[in-house]
């Protein structure tokens, strides 16, 4: 007889307006889950979930409707949904097996009976850890990869430089434009985030946002010359105090906004847009949801550079799924240092 078990889950339990907190969820183990499925049931997989990405864009789903909106928000009393790592536990689909490691979007909850899986990617290179699926070998990679070398074309001594340089994205398509040969300058949160850019990943320069009062000028003192490249994690006075200090035919690619995330309902202006004329900027704002079929050209591209350890990556871990509202709401308050994983299980 099939084993029946809780099933631990974070629910969201009410839509957010402003900034999240962990109480608008609920962590809850009331559900219960068959852990083998019926055989009159073609087509569906049973997964063990191992590893959960905690995602900014997350917290546009929280809201009931928000302008421009990509994916459909979270459903109250439902459980979240992001980008996992899970193992197959029982399978009744041809192309997927028992054993099996597949990622894509999962529910945030222990185990997942997922009826549709046409969506999710079975991984075939298990040399890695399975986390580095969530984020280096997953979207966070992929978003630093689509960004930096389908749109930034960047030539070697070009002025880059990266917001939010310490996160998920940052910290990778940093040291994508080292490898290019351009001088790479980021803005972090922290004394703490500001030497690791410089001391573990090899940027020539970092600077604590929140020390400066003047960003336009404290921009400028680090790129006299201006700059070529903004790969833009924030929006909001980073993006304003940029457009100025930008060179002529410089690009600028926009894949986040977290400064703004919480203020859908009254975001910040940006009021320096006459530089997209002057300087004869172009600005792409992207998803790497465009880009899926340039999976395989990335793995090409990104496996010899971890095995030759041409690529410093760095995971801010949560143990347990219990704790995967606090790591998540730590986003907005920039505690996570590198791409913030909630371990839901080991393999």
């Amino acid at each position: 007889m099939a084993e029946v078990v809780r099933n631990k889950q974070v629910l969201l339990k009410n839509y957010v307006d402003g900034f999240p907190k962990e109480s608008d969820m609920l962590v809850t183990s009331d559900a219960t889950i068959n852990l083998e499925l019926p055989k009159n049931e073609p087509g569906s997989i049973l997964t063990k979930n191992l590893y959960l990405s905690c995602d900014p864009m997350m917290r546009n789903r929280m809201t009931e409707t928000y302008e421009g909106a990509y994916m459909d928000s979270f459903t109250p009393g439902s459980p979240l949904v992001g980008v996992g790592v899970s193992k197959i536990v029982d399978s009744t689909h041809p192309d997927f097996k028992k054993g099996d490691y597949i990622t894509g979007h999962i529910n945030w909850e222990e185990y997942s009976v997922i009826r549709d899986p046409q969506f999710l990617t079975k991984i075939h290179n298990t040399d890695f850890p399975l986390s580095y699926y969530t984020g280096l070998l997953g979207m966070v990679g992929m978003t630093a990869y689509v960004g930096f070398y389908e749109f930034c074309s960047a030539k070697k001594g070009e002025y880059f430089f990266v917001s939010a340089a310490s996160g998920a994205v940052g910290h990778i398509v940093g040291q994508f434009a080292k490898l290019a040969g351009c001088y790479v300058v980021g803005s972090a949160g922290s004394k703490e985030k500001v030497d690791l850019l410089k001391n573990k990943f090899g940027f020539d320069e970092a600077f604590n946002y929140k020390e400066e009062e003047n960003l336009k000028a404290t921009l400028k003192r680090y790129f006299p010359n201006g700059i070529d490249i903004y790969f833009d994690n924030v929006g909001g006075k980073m993006l304003d105090a940029v457009l100025p200090n930008m060179r002529l035919h410089g690009r600028i690619a926009s894949c986040g906004m977290i400064s703004q995330y919480n203020k859908l309902d009254q975001t910040e202006g940006v009021y320096n847009l006459q530089h997209i004329i002057f300087k004869r900027l172009q600005i792409l704002g992207f998803t790497f949801y465009d880009f899926l079929h340039l999976y395989p050209k990335f793995y090409d591209f990104i496996f010899p550079l971890i095995r030759e350890g041409k690529i410093e990556y760095l995971e801010d871990t949560a143990q347990g799924i219990e704790n995967g509202p606090a790591a998540l709401i730590g986003l907005f308050s920039g505690r996570n240092v590198g791409k913030q994983v909630v371990v839901v299980a080991h393999n």
